[in-house]
């Protein structure tokens, strides 16, 4: 199943202080593309032409030692070559200056009272605090989302440690923020050590070789 979610920039607080708004991760800058400042991106999100737009403007993580720390990027255009995005940018004329920005992870700013368009889809700031529900009892709460190239994950916390739960409908089934819960239906194993099997064999096979009579020696 695809991402169902885009990532935030999140940072735990108080109820009593939620901010109006939050950052987005949505892209990633990977390659220089050609010789007129064009930079493949690898994006993370399902509503390309919202956040890709003319004009939309990015909050840039990169290193502090980078010459665009601190520094926001326009988008001029972007473009698809060979079913990859591809875009230019306000301020990178050429190869040398997109180079700079290889790996530059973009964000923009996100109403953290405006819901996703997309159906089953949530912003991460959403799904962090969630009690997660498995057989009808609490068995943890999420504490962060992680954004992989097969499929997301969702960080819980239970009193025996962290749990990773593969974000899938298979596995997460349900998710309602009104009640602040998220329902998973686990495989087993997933939230629980399972018993050694192959030890328990071994020593089954064991105790039927002590056990076998040998034959008296002629």
């Amino acid at each position: 199943m695809a991402a169902r979610c885009e990532s935030t920039w999140w940072t735990p607080i108080s109820k009593d202080s939620v901010p109006s708004n939050t950052q987005l991760r949505v892209g990633r800058l990977t390659k220089a593309h050609g010789l007129k400042g064009a930079i493949k991106i690898e994006m993370y999100t399902d509503d390309p032409d919202r956040r890709f737009a003319p004009g939309s403007v990015f909050t840039l993580q990169v290193p502090e030692s980078s010459p665009w720390h601190g520094k926001t990027l326009e988008l001029i255009e972007l473009k698809w070559y060979n079913m990859h995005p591809v875009a230019f940018f306000k301020d990178v004329p050429d190869r040398s200056a997109a180079e700079t920005l290889i790996k530059a992870i973009l964000w923009v700013d996100q109403d953290l009272n405006e819901a996703p368009t997309e159906e089953d889809a949530w912003f991460d700031h959403q799904l962090v605090g969630l009690e997660v529900i498995r057989d009808g009892v609490i068995v943890g709460k999420v504490s962060l989302v992680d954004h992989l190239p097969a499929q997301d994950l969702l960080h819980v916390t239970t009193p025996a440690g962290e749990v990773l739960v593969p974000f899938v409908k298979a596995i997460v089934p349900s998710v309602d923020i009104e009640a602040g819960t998220l329902t998973v239906t686990p495989p087993a194993g997933l939230f629980e050590e399972l018993p050694d099997e192959l030890d328990d064999d071994a020593a089954t096979e064991g105790e039927s070789l002590d056990s076998a009579e040998t034959p008296p020696s002629s």
